[in-house]
């Protein structure tokens, strides 16, 4: 009999085999097959969350503080860190590996039954499509009332775009990531992220660049949508602690509010900030003050600061933006020795532009770099010498992430503090390599 788990590795080989024979599907194709699907979860209430930084963080407060308040909701992100069940939480838990296979077959079977019109142009779904359908068949299965959707990469022609019942948008930070997709310019990635917002449905933004904020609300302004900035004067008594930090908000229905997010991420105020701003928006009942204090106190969210040893810190920044936002929670954190760093990237981020902001912030003691596993991976020479030449501090190249690991935390004194960034495909790296070979190895 075969069992579930080869079930489950048999329907994840096949997903990862998709970009293999599949080319990104027109927005018309995409909403004819959730048509053939029959539309599942259609009569949910759609949070759906773009933007360039911060997207899962705030699907994370949105889910924990809809659980808290009671409500069946469902969240679909992207990537994940070890593995694909990641993307799928239902009630603050994981889908279980049934769920996902079961969920897997009803798209396939719909793949394998295509109506004329989709046979003829030989659709098939990418793979974020294919995943992004079976979220859908999983939240109608499990009578989810509220669908947290992240979208993958820009908004106006991303797979989950194609959604009909949004109750509400939110675009987070907007930065410099996926030019070759979504523009060159803050204003033209920041038009593609607005592609999200529609007639009638409130809109949640950070008040950050006025070239961005100015595009976010002339487009909400031509279709019709309501708007709600974040300004940085509505966050303050910003009281930093070891591990958690405290702050108030002003909310439009509250007033000010005290809360606190369990992390050391100082960018993690803003996007728990955009998150109780946009419950609070949403105006359920069950949604009280007290419910959005302790969901986003209770918010978890993997590979975002998080301190997997002491003093070490795994972080997923990946571009610029992020990298700046990582930066300033280093400089917040009080180190009694030194600091060391462990960066990887794959070779389409901006990696040159990170070892720079990184090497020329002075903080670090001893940089290590190691190559990532796959395609994607950067060379280590490359990576060594993005560093090397913006830098005096001596860098140590590492043949295996395993090694580079052991090298760093092996010669820790106390009070040093050792911190791993560059890539969420790094930080999924780093927790499979410590889930295979147990805490005490390092």
């Amino acid at each position: 009999m075969t069992q579930i788990s080869d079930l489950y590795g048999a329907a994840q080989e096949y997903i990862s085999a998709t970009p293999k024979f599949t080319k990104k599907n027109s927005m018309d194709n995409t909403r004819k097959f959730l048509a053939h699907l029959g539309n599942p979860a259609q009569n949910c209430k759609i949070l759906h969350v773009a933007g360039t930084n911060g997207k899962g963080s705030v699907c994370a407060y949105l889910s924990t503080v809809l659980k808290k308040a009671g409500i069946r909701c469902g969240m679909f992100v992207s990537p994940h860190l070890v593995t694909m069940r990641e993307r799928f939480v239902i009630d603050g838990e994981l889908v279980s590996e049934k769920e996902f296979v079961d969920a897997f077959h009803v798209v396939k079977k719909h793949l394998d039954n295509l109506p004329q019109d989709l046979q003829r142009k030989a659709y098939h779904p990418t793979f974020f499509e294919f995943l992004f359908f079976m979220a859908m068949v999983l939240f109608e299965k499990r009578g989810v009332e509220f669908a947290v959707l992240e979208t993958g990469l820009g908004g106006r022609l991303d797979a989950t775009n194609v959604v009909a019942n949004k109750a509400l948008c939110i675009l987070t930070s907007i930065g410099y990531d996926h030019m070759e997709y979504l523009g060159d310019t803050l204003s033209e990635i920041a038009g593609e992220k607005a592609g999200i917002l529609r007639p009638g449905v409130p809109v949640v933004y950070p008040v950050r660049q006025s070239d961005v904020v100015q595009v976010i609300e002339n487009y909400a302004a031509k279709i019709g949508a309501k708007t709600f900035p974040v300004e940085k004067t509505a966050i303050k008594e910003i009281k930093i602690l070891d591990k958690t930090i405290d702050f108030s908000l002003h909310l439009n229905y509250y007033d000010y509010i005290g809360f606190t997010v369990s992390t050391s991420a100082l960018y993690q105020i803003e996007n728990a900030s955009l998150a109780a701003t946009a419950l609070g928006v949403l105006q359920d009942s069950r949604i009280t003050a007290k419910v959005l204090q302790e969901g986003i106190r209770e918010t978890f969210w993997e590979g975002r600061m998080e301190e997997i040893f002491p003093g070490v810190y795994l972080d997923g920044a990946h571009n610029i933006d992020g990298m700046k936002a990582f930066l300033e929670t280093v400089k917040a954190h009080p180190c009694g020795g030194r600091r060391k760093l462990l960066f990887s990237s794959v070779r389409d981020k901006q990696y040159e532009e990170a070892a720079k902001a990184l090497a020329g912030s002075g903080l670090f003691e001893e940089i290590g770099v190691a190559a990532l596993s796959g395609e994607r991976a950067l060379p280590l020479q490359r990576l060594e010498e993005s560093f090397e030449q913006c830098t005096g501090v001596k860098v140590m190249a590492y043949e295996t992430l395993e090694t580079a690991l052991k090298g760093l935390l092996s010669h820790r004194a106390d009070g040093d503090r050792v911190y791993i960034v560059g890539s969420l495909y790094l930080a999924g790296e780093v927790k499979a390599l410590i889930r295979r070979s147990g805490h005490d190895q390092f």
